[in-house]
């Protein structure tokens, strides 16, 4: 499923590992955590003047056609003001404005009204999550974002054309491959409802994945409670081990795309925010597509075993 070569040097080794399916490749340089770039405290953001807090938010957002918003248990769901997809619609998740963790409901209910509004709108649909400004959101109260465009996004689509071309040669679904080649590895998180691992070749830092067991955003309202259990407990393990920033993508295919395609989420791990600005993200990221990651997934699902007192 993956490709490693090691070069060893004096403070330790680089591994370099490659996506057999998509052909990514990610370096993974374990000595540079000892870089120190990541703090342990979150600065409290004020919530004053914040449009997505209980007094504004129904004020200032947008409202669908109709003009409605959409609101389930905590959760009001709205357009994009400032869009970046054909659609692209926001939900805010919470009514506390910097929550230090999360419900199941708190997630379930954002999840759903994510759902019930893009199941609607024909493309490829993903759900995401930019949780405090080191890990991009513009505001630190949670809010997901929902996304619909014609065509795939970069990552989704080397998944879709590699799964296609790996059943046409295999007659065989690549996903089904994975978790059977995943499920004994050091990299599985156990204990979960659903398929969860540390992926071998991560676009981020301690980047963990579930495979769901659906196709399309309609097939997810089946297991979005499951997926909502188990997020809790990954993001609580994230906080547990330092960090108190992510980035999530829930990636979904088309109806025709069933034989060889399987829904997924990319959850990685960003440095806290600090004052210094300092990223960890840099030309190699952005620049080269190329991630330089500093956790071995092994050791990340080592860290889940020792945490969950496995």
């Amino acid at each position: 499923m993956f490709l490693t070569s090691r070069h060893e040097h004096d403070s330790g080794f680089i591994e370099f590992r490659t996506d057999s399916l998509t052909g990514m490749r990610a370096r993974i340089c374990p000595e540079r955590l000892k870089r120190g770039i990541g703090v342990p405290d979150i600065p409290v953001y004020s919530s004053e003047g914040c449009p997505f807090c209980q007094g504004l938010v129904t004020e200032v957002t947008p409202v669908f056609p109709d003009g409605s918003r959409l609101m389930i248990g905590e959760s009001i769901t709205f357009p994009n003001l400032y869009p970046f997809a054909s659609y692209h619609i926001v939900t805010v998740m919470t009514r506390e404005h910097q929550p230090r963790s999360f419900t199941r409901d708190q997630i379930h209910d954002a999840l759903m009204a994510q759902i019930q509004i893009l199941e609607n709108r024909s493309g490829y649909v993903s759900i995401n999550w930019n949780f405090l400004p080191s890990a991009g959101a513009s505001l630190p109260h949670p809010h997901l974002q929902g996304l619909v465009d014609p065509v795939p996004d970069t990552l989704p689509l080397k998944y879709i054309e590699g799964s296609r071309d790996y059943f046409q040669k295999h007659a065989r679904s690549w996903w089904s491959d994975l978790c059977s080649y995943e499920a004994p590895s050091k990299r599985f998180l156990d204990g979960l409802n659903l398929f969860w691992y540390a992926h071998p070749v991560p676009v981020g830092e301690k980047e963990i994945r579930c495979v769901l067991p659906g196709v399309t955003v309609s097939d997810f309202k089946k297991s979005v409670r499951l997926f909502s259990d188990d997020l809790v407990r990954v993001l609580d393990f994230y906080q547990d081990i330092g960090h108190g920033a992510w980035n999530l993508s829930v990636f979904f295919g088309q109806e025709n795309e069933r034989e060889f395609f399987s829904a997924f989420a990319i959850l990685i791990a960003r440095i806290n925010p600090n004052s210094l600005s300092t990223s960890d993200t840099a030309f190699m990221e952005k620049l080269h597509l190329e991630p330089v990651i500093l956790t071995l997934p092994e050791d990340l699902g080592g860290l889940w075993r020792t945490n969950n007192g496995a």
